[in-house]
Order: C-alpha cells, then structure tokens, then sequence
C-alpha cells in the first residue's frame, strides 16, 4: 500500500468511526425532519436543525444564503480545494416526504460531521449547502445564478430509491405557460360574435398528441389545462395550459419547445384567438461525472452496497442537481430503500423513508459521500481525471460551466 493510499484509508477509518459516534443523532436528525414536513421555500424548522448541527460542529455557517431564507452555506476547513454536499429538505404537498429528502438531509449532515471530525487532518474544505425546493422550486438554479457554488470543484448528494446507482442522468425540464386570449358571448350569441379560447386549447392538446409520436423516446410532453371558461352557457375568453417539456439533452429540450411553439402559433391562427406562450426557467440534464461516480461506487461497494449499472433505458425524472452538474463536477447517486415497482412520490415510499432501510441509507449516504470527498481531495491523479472530464464535456457543449455570479 503506497502513502497515498495508506492516507486516504486511515482518514476514511476515522470518518467512519466519527459517523458510527453520531449514528443515533443522523437516524434522529432523518425522522425529525420526516415527521415535520415543510414545503418548498418553508422550511424553517429543517435548515435551523441542519445549520445548528453542523455549527456545533465546526463549521462556518452562513444562513439565508442567495437570498433564501430556507438555504445555508457551512463551511469546514480553511485552504485547498472544495468539495459541496448538497442536502434537500422540502416535502411533497400533502404527501409529506414521499421522496425521502429527510435522507438526503441527514446524508448531507452526517458526511460533514464525519469530514470536520478529521480537524486539520483533512486536506482540503467541505461545504454543505442546504438547497432548498427541490421539489419544483429549483433552489440550486437560484443559488447558481447568486453565486453560493462559487468556489466549489465538484459537488455530490444522495437520493433515496429502489436500486443503488451513482452514475444515472436525469431529464433536461422546460415550464411552459400557454394562455390563449379569444372573446367570450353569451353561448346563444350569433355565430361567429364570440371567439372560444378553449377551441384554440383543444387545438393545441390535439397537436401536442400528434408531436408525441413524432419524438424520441428519451422525451416527455405532458400538459393540464387550468382555465378552460366559467359555464357552459359562456364562450371561454381565456383559456390557460401548463407544459411541462422534457428530454435527456437540454438541446432537444430547447428544440421540442420550438416545435411545440409553433403548434401553439398555428392553433392561435386557426381560431383567430391571441396566444401567450411563457417558458419558465427550468432544470438542466443531469451530466455525471464518471471519475467521481467510480470513486463513490468503489466505496458503496466497500459498505457492503451492490451498486446497479446503467443501461442507458433508466427511467427518470428531473432534478435541479441537473443544472449544479452543467456548472461543476458532479453526481446523484441513489441508495436503495425499498424493492422495485415502489415509486417515488408515493405513500409506500414514504412510508420507506421512515424505516430501518431508510435509517441505514441515510448512513451510508453520509459514509459515501465522505469517504469519495477523501478521495478526491488525497487523489490528485483522481481529481485531474474529474476535471479534465468536465473540460471535454464543456467543449463538446454537454455542460455550460459556472454561470457569472
């Protein structure tokens, strides 16, 4: 064993011993934050038990970053390269943590008491975020774009699922607002004195079936009307529509929602109603960094974690950890906490993340995720490999690089 191998494994042991100290505390930290579900942008009581926690640990930290109230940056160690944790915390409506982002909390959480454990030790800084409205509200896209990822050199987190993976993509997400403007009568008005808003809508959702059939499998159109008239005795004057539009590339994303422009455009002019077309900012294709998913793979292995290959037909969604992994190195891995056919968002899963299975990925997740931030920040041939990676996949146009603060 040569000296670098021989540091990395001696800090990796006494992380793990530090984290085995605070098992109790992490399983605690998971079930408090599950059973106090706080929505996006609210949650108040998760963050304060967060940053408190990795406050009386050592950390630097500095809350309501970005301009969140609900988002933190904690900062341990004082030169050398950075690596971030990101920790979610924001519950479902209604269902509370049917996506187990208590997990990826107390994850988060525990790989930074684990890390600061090692005091001067450590070669290097670790920075938990707290990043809030995961689920929708695209917290990380806000704190990109004010600069809180600044300074970072890569950046990792966890997820709860029903396999074990470190290296799966996610879907490139647009929001598109379409309203169409017409003019309401009275239903037994003369033909032709009313313009119906919701013919043109009806249109619209016609063309949007005839696009499905013609695009790649990798993508997703889906939409609901919202507003469609207020009686049956009334031509609609208005009529409004939300999209959401998603592939695995963000090109074809950006592609798909020109098309469906155009189909938008063309119901406007077929039915002499005025059309609205309103595209959200939305969440960037998740682009994992190989060199770090191998390093983190290596060590959910060495817990006793069967990891999963891709095959490149994953079923997936969409995450704002998408647009951190078109600005810097970056993975989402997922830790396996119940058996397949048991979907995300669902009771079940819910249920799930409240279990023993549910306690012991939190634990894993927060002794993977410490254990690759040793690698990388003791492994320079490691971390020249994850970064020369990212500069090819930046100059092959697959990533953007960090955006200006």
């Amino acid at each position: 064993m040569d000296l670098l191998t021989s540091t990395a494994a001696a800090l990796k042991q006494a992380a793990l011993a530090a984290l085995n100290d605070r098992r109790h505390d992490l399983i605690a930290l998971s079930r408090a934050i599950h059973s106090d579900p706080e929505i996006a942008f609210q949650e108040t009581r998760a963050a304060a038990r967060l940053a408190d926690l990795l406050a009386a640990a050592g950390f630097a930290v500095e809350r309501g970053v970005g301009g969140l109230a609900t988002a933190f940056r904690a900062e341990f160690g004082s030169s050398g390269p950075a690596i971030g944790i990101c920790a979610e915390y924001d519950a479902l409506p209604e269902l509370g943590h049917g996506c187990g982002h208590n997990i990826i909390a107390a994850a988060a959480a525990g790989a930074g008491l684990a890390l600061a454990a090692l005091g001067h030790r450590l070669p290097g800084r670790v920075v938990v975020i707290g990043t809030p409205a995961e689920e929708g509200g695209g917290g990380k896209v806000i704190l990109l774009e004010r600069g809180v990822f600044h300074g970072l050199d890569a950046a990792m987190m966890i997820h709860p699922a029903t396999r074990n993976l470190v290296d799966r993509g996610s879907l490139a997400s647009l929001r598109v607002e379409v309203t169409f403007h017409g003019r309401a009568v009275h239903a037994d008005a003369p033909p032709g004195s009313g313009i119906s808003a919701l013919d043109a809508m009806i249109q619209l959702f016609a063309g949007a079936n005839a696009l499905r059939a013609t695009m790649l499998p990798t993508a997703r159109l889906h939409g609901i009307i919202v507003e469609g008239g207020v009686t049956p005795t009334m031509v609609p004057g208005r009529a409004v529509a939300r999209f959401s539009v998603r592939a695995t590339e963000r090109q074809y994303a950006e592609a798909l929602r020109d098309r469906f422009r155009r189909i938008a455009e063309g119901a406007a002019l077929a039915t002499e109603t005025e059309l609205e077309f309103t595209v959200a900012p939305g969440y960037e294709n998740m682009v994992p960094n190989q060199a770090i998913a191998r390093a983190f793979a290596a060590n959910l292995n060495a817990l006793g974690r069967t990891v999963t290959p891709t095959t490149g037909h994953e079923r997936m969604g969409s995450t704002d950890m998408g647009n951190v992994s078109q600005a810097i190195p970056a993975i989402h891995a997922y830790l396996s906490i119940a058996r397949e056919g048991i979907s995300g968002h669902s009771v079940a899963f819910r249920e799930a993340a409240c279990s023993p299975e549910g306690d012991q990925a939190a634990l894993d997740g927060a002794a993977a995720l410490a254990m690759t931030t040793i690698d990388l920040l003791t492994n320079r041939e490691l971390f020249r490999q994850m970064q020369d990676e990212f500069a090819a996949q930046r100059a092959a146009g697959r990533v953007k690089g960090l955006p200006e603060a």
